[in-house]
């Protein structure tokens, strides 16, 4: 079996723009794989064009040496564009391979350990009163792992900024939301899981003030306080709480885990199946965080096919947590169009049941991919009070 073309797609599906990769075959099979790199989903699609150049003719059987080839293949390898292309290959490659053993993807990746795999969902509000309303309402429906969104900040003191949706001042936001966290907890009860996600937009001192300002027991996981470039700023935020932190969604590599898998500065692997080189490389980062004790906590933000190429992995690693999804009572209720993946993982409740179908278990309706169009969308650009640039 041979390569015989490879489809990037980068367009406006349902409320977003996503980059999918069809990988055909000269026996008439095919893959579907998605690149995670919101927002640059062209030039991922310029890479995923590239290696197609030199995938082209061969053995999509071999997708561990194909992916070194495409890692490994110009001097400046790495970088999440080119990794993206990779797990967008990577993930099709896996479901070609499925199709043609008649296997599920978890069976390449050593069999499954679980029958389902449990998720969590995501809400949040604009002042308190919503937001203990959002969380009763998921405990309502069975969701017990929920993930709160931070404040933006006290919106009554903001004055003639109350509709300044980019306006962001850390400070005002960890105050806000530290004292909301305790009163959840205290609603709710120490059964459930709390964690609160701050999208890596706070600094060491601001993160450490947030967590210390919270009774012990408030939060079962911290999740990206401060951006990941320096493992150092996470040693040293480490020292100075105990809140275990989920940290890894954007990581590209095995290598960028490294620290802080070997440091301990992350208790939660945030691995992303099309950020971190696919399938392939997440299967190693999972191997490195069982040696060490670490449960995967898997980033699952994008369509679909990233649903299902996280489901098989998590299906066939002991060390194993929760699965984000976007799909709860307090966000999306409705599955991404039918039109578009006529066959896709439907969640049970607040799991996915562990499928039997050869390959990913999806299909996508590549016909209407041809009649959409890339739309320009760019995160929203933060600033402080003072006109500075801050974390999205």
């Amino acid at each position: 079996m041979k390569i015989t073309d490879i489809k990037p797609y980068a367009v406006w599906v349902g409320s977003r723009n996503q980059c999918l990769v069809k990988v055909e075959t000269d026996e008439g099979l095919y893959g579907w794989g998605e690149a995670g790199v919101s927002g640059r989903e062209l030039a991922v699609a310029g890479a995923v064009n590239h290696y197609r150049e030199f995938l082209i003719g061969q053995d999509p059987m071999q997708r561990d040496a194909l992916w070194q080839r495409m890692y490994r293949s110009q001097y400046f390898e790495g970088g999440r564009i080119l990794t993206g292309a990779i797990s967008a290959i990577d993930i099709a490659l896996y479901d070609i391979v499925g199709k043609a053993l008649a296997v599920p993807v978890y069976q390449l990746l050593g069999g499954k350990h679980r029958d389902y795999v449990p998720c969590f969902a995501t809400t949040g509000g604009r002042s308190y009163e919503q937001l203990i309303e959002n969380v009763n309402l998921l405990l309502a429906h069975d969701w017990n792992v929920i993930r709160i969104g931070a404040a933006d900040g006290p919106i009554k003191e903001r004055g003639t900024d109350y509709n300044d949706r980019r306006l962001y001042e850390p400070r005002e936001s960890i105050g806000l939301t530290a004292v909301w966290l305790p009163k959840v907890r205290e609603a709710v009860g120490p059964a459930p899981v709390l964690g609160v996600e701050y999208h890596h937009r706070l600094s060491v001192a601001e993160a450490a003030s947030f967590c210390q300002r919270l009774p012990s027991g408030t939060l079962d996981f911290l999740e990206e306080p401060i951006r990941d470039e320096c493992p150092e700023a996470y040693a040293a935020l480490r020292k100075m709480t105990d809140v275990p932190f989920a940290v890894g969604e954007e990581f590209a590599s095995k290598w960028q885990f490294l620290p802080y898998i070997e440091q301990g500065l992350t208790n939660f692997i945030r691995v992303d199946v099309c950020n971190v080189g696919g399938l392939t490389e997440a299967k190693k980062v999972a191997g490195w965080a069982e040696a060490h004790y670490v449960d995967l906590m898997p980033h699952n933000p994008l369509g679909p096919v990233c649903t299902a190429a996280t489901v098989h992995l998590a299906a066939a690693v002991p060390n194993f947590a929760w699965m984000e999804v976007r799909i709860s009572p307090t966000e999306a209720q409705n599955y991404p169009d039918a039109e578009v993946f006529p066959v896709q993982h439907k969640l049970e409740g607040t799991r996915f049941p562990v499928p039997d179908s050869p390959g990913l278990g999806i299909e996508v309706n590549e016909d209407y991919l041809k009649g959409q169009t890339f739309k320009f969308w760019e995160a929203p650009h933060l600033h402080r009070r003072d006109g500075s640039y801050t974390n999205w």
